[in-house]
């Protein structure tokens, strides 16, 4: 086989939950010859759709973890990467995006620019990932795909540029103008697989033209050469799609498509988008970085002469072992060569390297540069750099958010215990964004995740893969404790007990801060605390930020200054002076008006008009504050902040209140003072705890 880097494709599908990702892919893989029959998300014959093969996402309907395939198209080799909707499962696009090189962003033409597509959005700008636009369910009523393109251009900032216009809309869709080769697409066949070129109906001409016009100004801006064809009308094809791509790499441009997935309409057009306008691996700059000349960047190359340097973006535990999914960035990995793992330093030798389609795999010999597989049996974590013998590059690993909620869990019984043992060993190692750790209080187990979906999740998968059955208590939230004024300290710790005794003045100031978790500042002079103790003040001060004085919370936003002290020549050392600072950072905090802070969600709750008030109701019941409410077509969509306390079970509220009908998306907004009444129950919740476990 031979391997030509131009002709590969690495590309993501993400978008807001059910926008149609997932029955993207399945045409997609259909229309690549990858499958041979067509299966549904929620489809009746009960197969459910290829990419989501977990047994969980075919009851739920939902994507859970994120999984890749490739197809063939035009003699152009796609990796595809189907990614989850819901905020909850927001590390599998995060972790997707880090290795592809282009996205496909996915638009509902009723629902337009949703809460989660901002969010997707924002991950793809990150990791400067080029995209186009697809506005699916063109065929639904209410559909208005140019209303989703100036959502484009005003809500995520994207030069957003049609080069379809649809024939018909909603019950009435039958396909597109492309207004590139300025002809009419229709899609024929029980399942659209064959495609018809026509001319462009005549009623659809004139705003066609116009359309094209708008196009060609707009691709001009990026190519000299389509503009002096433009004022000679003579623009080709070739030179529009050239200026279109090359805008579209930059991110200065977002061609957008249209079609209806589920109708199996436009899906071609799109690949040949894919294949004519998103990068290969080689016009994406990628860079490692050199831990030898500190952390300097050293650009890769898609060159599989090169040594190796790959990266392991994903774990997962199948039934052969852990299976790595891994993307090569420079050179070739091959069956039988010898990698070195650059975060531990062992040196492993690759037994079998595979190509994934969803949960089947197929055994190759070679990876070479730009490709994205898998290997088996290679003991690491996800976000590991795997490089040639002698190599020393890292590769910048991605975004992990942290966790917002928590859960107790415990086993039913002790055969319970070790297989729920087992389950959170190889949960915590897959998911960066899942922690599970013992409350060193009540010797609880603890979960923590990005929301109830991610933890229920999980605990029904213990139950499923583990037959560990497990009961949950109350989650809970990761509050913070925080200062509100400035306050001085100045403590002397001593202790004269025969032997060596010790001595440590520590004087200076406490204040909140906004922009950081903690800040240190030594603004001590004349070496009233000698410097090699100046580090050990500040090991002191930091030793107090993990439990707060006020409620064992962490505390964040805090900057402490010393400015003064004292030592002695004998009796003072590191640990008196660690001492010291813990001394002077209970006297200070009590002074500065400790305050707790819970995480605050933005909520963004979809609901049909005639069920608004009784939403927004609920919503004032749980402390929420309106951010603001817009009417789009049936629908009212509510944006709200919301602590995290009071969103438990809300799903359940929602469905009963909205007979079912609307639904919530939920990510972290920010931390925000906790009300004195919740503060004083929180207080009076602590005190009890402590007197059970006592």
């Amino acid at each position: 086989m031979k391997y030509d880097v131009r002709k590969v494709r690495n590309i993501g599908i993400s978008a807001h939950i059910d926008a149609g990702k997932t029955t993207l892919t399945e045409r997609i893989l259909y229309y690549t010859r990858r499958i041979h029959t067509i299966h549904d998300v929620k489809g009746k014959d009960g197969v459910g759709a290829t990419m989501d093969f977990m047994e969980l996402e075919k009851e739920r309907g939902i994507t859970i973890a994120s999984a890749a395939t490739y197809c063939e198209w035009q003699d152009h080799e796609i990796n595809i990467i189907d990614t989850p909707g819901h905020v909850d499962f927001t590390i599998e696009v995060e972790r997707s995006l880090r290795v592809l090189d282009g996205g496909i962003l996915v638009l509902c033409s009723v629902g337009g620019v949703q809460s989660q597509s901002i969010t997707v959005d924002q991950q793809m700008a990150r990791y400067k990932v080029p995209c186009i636009a697809f506005i699916n369910k063109c065929d639904r009523s209410g559909a208005n795909p140019f209303r989703v393109i100036d959502q484009l251009k005003e809500k995520l900032g994207h030069n957003a540029v049609t080069i379809h216009i649809p024939i018909g809309l909603e019950a009435d869709f039958n396909g597109v103008v492309d207004l590139v080769a300025m002809k009419a697409i229709y899609f024929d066949g029980d399942n659209g697989e064959h495609v018809r070129i026509e001319d462009i109906p005549e009623d659809l001409f004139s705003e066609a033209t116009q359309r094209r016009e708008e196009l060609i100004d707009e691709a001009s801006m990026f190519s000299d050469e389509l503009t002096e064809a433009a004022l000679e009308n003579k623009v080709t094809e070739d030179l529009l799609v050239q200026a279109i791509r090359k805008a579209t790499l930059t991110r200065e441009m977002t061609p957008v498509l249209m079609g209806s997935a589920y109708k199996n309409k436009g899906i071609q057009p799109i690949l040949d988008a894919v294949t004519k306008l998103l990068p290969c691996p080689s016009d994406v700059e990628n860079q490692a970085l050199d831990p030898d000349s500190n952390d300097a960047p050293v650009t890769l190359f898609s060159d599989p002469e090169k040594p190796v340097v790959s990266l392991a973006f994903k774990l997962e535990d199948g039934p052969y072992g852990q299976l790595t999914y891994i993307r090569v960035y420079q050179g070739t990995l091959a069956k039988g060569c010898s990698i070195v793992n650059v975060r531990t330093g062992k040196k492993l030798k690759v037994g079998r390297v595979v190509r994934m389609h969803a949960h089947q795999m197929e055994d190759i010999e070679v990876m070479p540069a730009g490709y994205i597989g898998a290997l088996f049996g290679i003991d690491c974590a996800s976000g590991d750099t795997f490089v040639a013998p002698g190599i020393g590059l890292s590769m910048i690993s991605m975004h992990v958010p942290d966790p917002v909620i928590s859960l107790a869990i415990a086993p039913k019984d002790n055969k319970g215990e070790v297989n729920m043992a087992k389950a959170l060993a190889r949960f915590t190692k897959e998911d960066p964004t899942f922690k599970a750790y013992v409350s060193d209080e009540t010797g609880d187990t603890i979960i923590s995740g990005m929301g109830e979906l991610h933890l229920e999740v999980y605990v029904e998968r213990m139950r499923r893969e583990y037959n560990a059955e497990v009961t949950t208590g109350m989650p809970r939230v990761a509050y913070r404790e925080t200062i509100t004024r400035m306050a001085e300290f100045d403590y002397i710790h001593k202790k004269q007990t025969g032997g060596a005794g010790q001595f440590g003045r520590v004087a200076g100031y406490m204040e909140p801060i906004t922009e950081a978790d903690f800040e240190f500042e030594n603004k001590v002079t004349g070496g009233a605390i000698p410097t090699q103790f100046i580090s050990s003040c500040e090991k002191g001060f930091k030793k107090c930020l993990t439990k707060g004085p006020k409620m064992e919370f962490p505390i964040t936003g805090i900057k402490v200054v010393i400015n003064d002290g004292a030592s002695h020549s004998v009796d003072s050392s590191d640990m008196a002076f660690q001492a010291a600072a813990r001394g002077a950072f209970l006297q200070g905090y009590a002074r500065a008006k400790p305050v707790i802070h819970e995480p605050i969600m933005k909520v963004v709750v979809e609901t049909p008009i005639e069920f608004q008030g009784p939403v927004m109701g609920s919503l004032n019941q749980r402390r929420g504050m309106i951010v603001g409410t817009q009417e789009e077509g049936r629908m009212s969509v509510i944006e709200v902040q919301v602590p995290l306390a009071e969103m438990f079970g809300y799903s359940t509220v929602l469905r009963s209140a909205t007979q079912g009908m609307a639904q919530f998306t939920m990510e972290f907004a920010t931390y925000r003072q906790v009300p004195k009444g919740i503060t004083d129950e929180l207080v009076k919740k602590a005190a009890e705890e402590k007197r059970n476990v006592a």
